[in-house]
């Protein structure tokens, strides 16, 4: 019998002037970026929860805390890679993630392959088994006002 478990994350950031625009493990050119303790890049945090929710092993804050000076500007790639290890030791590996970011600018479709590239061998995957998707918010609220950026994610994983 195969053990399959499905875990969502969400993760929200603001936007704010003279920080860089990580999202996806790629840097975005925009006047604007996520502002959090780590790089903020929210893709990857909602991923992160994503995994660890399918597994039961708590949440992103839990082991990487705000609070902690060691993830002060820390890198989400290197997050991702920590949560794959965390998910490898409990006999999980990765099935599929299915992902979408809501922001109305920049646009970013036309990275989405270059996100595929770099998240799959962090997750030990085919960039076939990541899904990204990016949406606007209709100009409604902190999203669609520019002021911020969500992102969703909901992971497959299964005992090896």
């Amino acid at each position: 019998m195969v053990n399959i478990r499905v875990g969502f994350g969400y993760d929200v950031h603001p936007l704010g002037e003279g920080r860089e625009l990580w999202l996806g493990g790629i840097k975005l050119e925009f006047d604007k970026g996520c502002v959090g303790h780590s790089d903020a890049d929210v893709l990857l945090h909602a991923i992160c929860d994503a995994l660890l929710g399918a597994a039961n092993l708590r949440d992103i804050g839990f082991h990487f805390p705000n609070t902690n000076p060691k993830y002060k500007g820390a890198d989400s790639k290197l997050l991702l890679k920590e949560v794959v290890e965390l998910l490898d030791q409990h006999g999980y590996c990765i099935g599929n993630v299915d992902a979408t970011l809501s922001l109305e600018a920049p646009k970013v479709n036309p990275h989405i392959k270059a996100m595929q590239e770099v998240l799959a061998p962090i997750m030990k995957v085919s960039t076939n088994d990541i899904s990204v998707k990016a949406t606007t918010n209709e100009a409604l609220g902190y999203v669609g006002r520019g002021e911020g950026v969500n992102a969703y994610a909901v992971a497959l994983i299964y005992k090896k």
